[in-house]
């Protein structure tokens, strides 16, 4: 296997063009293609067509990796590779998800509910990784594989001049956005208890500086100068 340091500088002159490190890159994780393809057998498709389509995932996993994500680049890569494999599937119909990947994604979610209410936060990937004793790429593919797809005219509700999802969506929303958020959601345990507040409502609640002021009885100015803080804090880490 291949450590961190060695996967990076393949990463790197991989996406400079370099196809002999992408083919490195690609052998040495072939277990990880495969531990994801096996999920999908018995669809009606050959394994080594499976294969090939998990590893057009991979490689771009490869292309669209950023070490700024600050996650590991097989986190990155798993739901790269299940994401190629069900968009192929879901031409000819909804993707089952086995019985046994519904039971885990069911068990990891029902924790995370009640960590978050215990605590006003969610389980970080590596807590959950220690007390589901699965790697973290194996929870990643769980809660991904067991989400429905929606269509993107589904209103969010029956009102007819309701709003579509396809209306929420911005031009450029991508996996790189989602990936973003999973590495805040790492950092801010680095944070203390007001940055954590201001930071969560702020992306993940998605209210607005006067809100959060408001809620916590502070100025819109204190808000503005803790968030200012804690992104320029993270700004040679991420991209928010």
């Amino acid at each position: 296997m291949l450590d961190s340091e060695e996967t990076a500088k393949l990463l790197e002159k991989a996406k400079n063009g370099d196809d002999l490190a992408k083919e490195k890159l690609i052998t040495f994780n072939s277990p990880l293609i495969k531990s994801v393809v096996k999920r999908y057998l018995n669809k009606g498709i050959e394994y080594d067509d499976l294969y090939q389509l998990g590893a057009m995932g991979f490689v771009k996993a490869i292309n669209n990796f950023d070490p700024s994500f600050n996650v590991k680049f097989t986190t990155y890569a798993v739901p790269m590779i299940a994401g190629e494999i069900k968009r192929f599937l879901r031409d000819d119909g909804s993707v089952k998800v086995s019985r046994s990947i519904k039971h885990t994604a069911i068990q990891l979610k029902n924790y995370i509910y009640e960590y978050n209410k215990q605590y006003g936060e969610n389980p970080s990937l590596e807590h959950l990784s220690k007390h589901f004793n699965m790697e973290t790429n194996e929870i990643v593919f769980s809660l991904e594989a067991n989400t429905s797809p929606l269509s993107l005219n589904e209103k969010f509700s029956d009102d007819e001049d309701s709003s579509t999802i396809l209306d929420k969506l911005t031009d450029d929303f991508s996996v790189e956005q989602y990936v973003n958020k999973l590495a805040l959601r790492e950092m801010i345990k680095n944070l203390n208890a007001r940055e954590k507040q201001v930071i969560i409502m702020r992306y993940y609640l998605d209210k607005t500086q006067s809100e959060i002021a408001k809620e916590l009885g502070v100025s819109q100015v204190q808000v503005s100068r803790i968030e200012n803080k804690v992104l320029k804090d993270f700004k040679d880490g991420m991209i928010v």
